[in-house]
């Protein structure tokens, strides 16, 4: 039997700046796999049917599906229909927007408290208070673009950061800032549903009042290893994911609340940086559950 193939799926941005997508490629490649990294705009899509081709495609580094979440979604369940696609769609379409938060915090994980604000939701200085200030995002978005941290007292600031992206018919989160991001973000990685690794990243919201979206997204990244309580909060917040079972990757992105518990920030299924380089273990672990996957699809 020939070698599975599987596309490793990227970006235009992707190709050129993603530091794990050759390590991927080789990884599988080594695992007996034929994989090749795939543009998820790219001329394939002319024949949709043309994914077929491959038995397995694998979201990796799609770092601009946010400026085209529309068509990247409809890709997806286009893709789904053609091979395999993991994460699968229904995933993709469901951690596309931070609005499943929400969902979390209703099931009982730890989250950081956060309001949402939908297009013609009105708002005034006096929504963003907040003892240690607030952090104002929009729910649609990656690598903290079009996001920013007011200082208590800036309220006036906060609001017209939120009125500027309601009006752009985008929907805001409104967070309070946690001093102890000071201490660092924590990303726990995990691999065909078990922990794989973690690292540990400085802060990015460094300067209050300030949207800087050429920000370097992860600095200061070193391995981390991980408590007790972060894996219970990881693990909490995987298991509240609808289909949980169908995850090839995630990863849970934690900071400590003022009472030093860690909640979580944000849950990366669709695109996240895996931070393979940091992890002997982690691309052999990825290349298994690829096999495995590939391997069930073509049973």
């Amino acid at each position: 039997m020939s070698a599975a193939r599987v596309a490793v799926v990227t970006s235009g941005v992707g190709l050129e700046y993603d530091v794990d997508l050759p390590l991927i490629v080789d990884a599988l490649r080594s695992g007996g796999l034929s994989a090749e990294p795939v543009v998820w705009d790219a001329d394939v899509n002319a024949d949709p049917g043309a994914w077929g081709r491959f038995d397995l495609a694998v979201i990796r580094s799609t770092w601009d599906y946010v400026e085209r979440l529309d068509e990247f979604l409809a890709w997806a369940d286009t893709t789904a229909g053609a091979t395999r696609l993991w994460n699968p769609a229904p995933v993709v379409r469901w951690n596309s927007d931070k609005h499943y938060l929400g969902e979390l915090a209703r099931s009982g994980v730890a989250v950081v408290p956060t309001r949402f604000l939908d297009p013609g939701s009105a708002c005034t200085p006096a929504d963003f208070g907040g003892a240690d200030g607030v952090v104002v995002k929009p729910a649609v978005s990656a690598g903290a673009v079009d996001t920013a941290r007011y200082e208590p007292g800036r309220h006036a600031e906060a609001a017209r950061h939120a009125r500027m992206l309601l009006e752009q018919g985008r929907s805001v989160m409104v967070q309070p800032y946690l001093p102890r991001v000071a201490e660092g973000e924590r990303a726990l990685i995990f691999i065909g549903g078990a922990f794989s690794h973690a690292i540990r990243k400085d802060p990015l919201l460094t300067e209050p009042g300030v949207i800087d979206n050429d920000r370097v997204p992860h600095l200061g990244v070193a391995p981390y290893r991980p408590t007790e309580a972060e894996l219970r909060t990881a693990s909490a917040a995987l298991a509240a994911v609808p289909s949980p079972g169908a995850l090839l990757f995630a990863r849970v992105d934690l900071v400590l609340d003022n009472a030093g518990e860690p909640v979580v920030l944000e849950l990366e299924l669709i695109e996240p940086n895996l931070f393979l380089r940091t992890s002997a273990e982690g691309p052999g672990r990825l290349t298994e559950a690829v096999a495995a996957r590939a391997g069930a699809q073509r049973r």
